[in-house]
């Protein structure tokens, strides 16, 4: 250690991005470990960096007194004196110790504290410099491929790509470049672990902020956005300007900003959707370019009833139900999608059934089935007047639709129960 440290400690800081207080105290507990290993750990020893001299400075501190009985923390007066004119009986002062004889094992101990402190500090750098980075996109370099994910190179830390956050079919091999959108960024005792994806939804999201500068100035904004990677995404975007079509900026001239994303995400077909207040004229925009017939919405259940006519049904559903399933996801309503004969034929059923337990007409068995009163208990549990502003038909006749409802539901539990196996 006889070599001059200023030079090293400023180097090291430079290249690690290290502050040099956090250098030289590492360096001084090293020193510090080292000579208690090879001097003794019973003895009261402390590291000083002399900046001056440019090297690490060790003291041992011993009381004076008038007897020594204990070497190792006691010196005479008349000995103490000669290292410091000034000291008094009681005091404690620091002698150096040399350093010199510190043998191959201290020296290993020194560096082993050294690398380890130097890892923490450069591990808080990283944290401190990626941690409000959170749902960022960033750049790096595949710099190996392990068991279950990529080491990505970003040139201050590193990052983890997990495998189940790479796009379906893509394969990235060492020094190749790569764009991950950052999940979470945490502090562990292994050091900082940066976490990217490339199939989360905003990682779509922010890669159109990127293309499209009316995103990135407010005015056209992304509400939204559900992805099956690799094959299909939607996003809803909505104008604060109405001289500014969202689905144009977005697209861009001759499709190029649009073609930028795809390209990224290795030809993932978008669908960009504009976002609309109501939410039945929004599904109806996610389910496109499929035509929708009708909508009946479920407001306690948070559901919508599609209705398409037969030849629109499949383009509704889309390949393995993916148009759908995309359009539930973008929206956040449950969506059941239903041809019109479907919907003709188990209508038919219900509006049989309502006509035979409640001896009603047709026309009215219809008007409860349009209502969504096609479950005897719904019906039962109304009022008389809450019927009647239903169907318009006289309170008088309400009541006993209820009644006859009440009855019918009164004779199915009994039957139930009548076919239950008794133990």
């Amino acid at each position: 250690m006889y070599f001059d440290l200023n030079y090293v400690i400023e180097q090291v800081g430079k290249e690690k991005g290290i502050p040099k207080e956090i250098i030289i105290e590492t360096l001084e507990e090293a020193m510090l470990s080292a000579s208690k290993k090879k001097f003794g750990n019973h003895l009261d020893l402390e590291a000083r960096y002399n900046e001056e001299l440019g090297e690490i400075e060790v003291f041992q501190f011993k009381r004076v007194v008038e007897e020594v009985k204990d070497r190792d923390s006691e010196i005479s007066y008349e000995e103490a004196k000669a290292h410091d004119p000034d000291c008094m009986i009681g005091d404690s002062i620091g002698i150096k110790r040399d350093t010199s004889s510190l043998g191959r094992i201290a020296a290993q101990t020194a560096k082993q504290v050294i690398l380890q402190k130097v890892r923490n500090a450069e591990s808080d750098v990283v944290y401190n410099e990626y941690k409000n980075k959170k749902g960022e996109i960033v750049t790096g370099v595949i710099q190996r491929v392990e068991k279950n994910h990529y080491i990505v190179n970003l040139g201050k830390g590193e990052a983890v790509l997990p495998f189940k956050e790479v796009i379906p079919g893509e394969v990235f091999k060492q020094r190749d470049r790569v764009r991950g959108y950052i999940l979470d960024v945490e502090k562990n005792q292994k050091g900082c672990v940066i976490t990217i994806s490339r199939t989360h939804p905003n990682f779509l999201i922010k890669l159109f902020e990127l293309e499209v500068p009316e995103i990135q100035e407010g005015i056209v904004k992304i509400l939204g956005a559900a992805r099956e990677p690799g094959e299909r995404a939607k996003i809803s975007v909505y104008s604060e300007d109405p001289d500014v079509d969202p689905i144009g900026a977005c697209v861009g001239v001759k499709g190029s900003r649009v073609q930028a994303v795809v390209q990224e995400l290795k030809g993932e077909k978008i669908d960009i959707i504009p976002w609309n207040r109501d939410p039945a004229k929004f599904i109806c925009n996610t389910l496109a370019p499929a035509r929708v017939s009708k909508v009946y919405i479920n407001e306690d259940e948070h559901s919508m009833e599609i209705i398409v006519n037969d030849d629109q049904l499949s383009l509704a559903i889309g390949k393995k139900g993916q148009n759908v399933r995309l359009a539930s996801k973008l929206t956040g309503w449950k969506i059941d999608i239903s041809s019109e004969s479907e919907v003709e034929k188990n209508s038919q059923m219900v509006i049989e059934e309502l006509m035979e337990n409640l001896g009603i007409s047709e026309i009215l068995a219809r008007v409860l089935n349009d209502e969504y009163l096609r479950d005897l208990k719904d019906i039962a549990k109304l009022t008389p007047e809450e019927l009647n502003k239903i169907t318009s038909i006289s309170v008088e006749d309400c009541t006993q639709i209820i009644e006859r409802a009440k009855e019918a539901i009164g004779k199915k539990g009994l039957k139930t129960k009548e076919k239950t196996p008794q133990k």
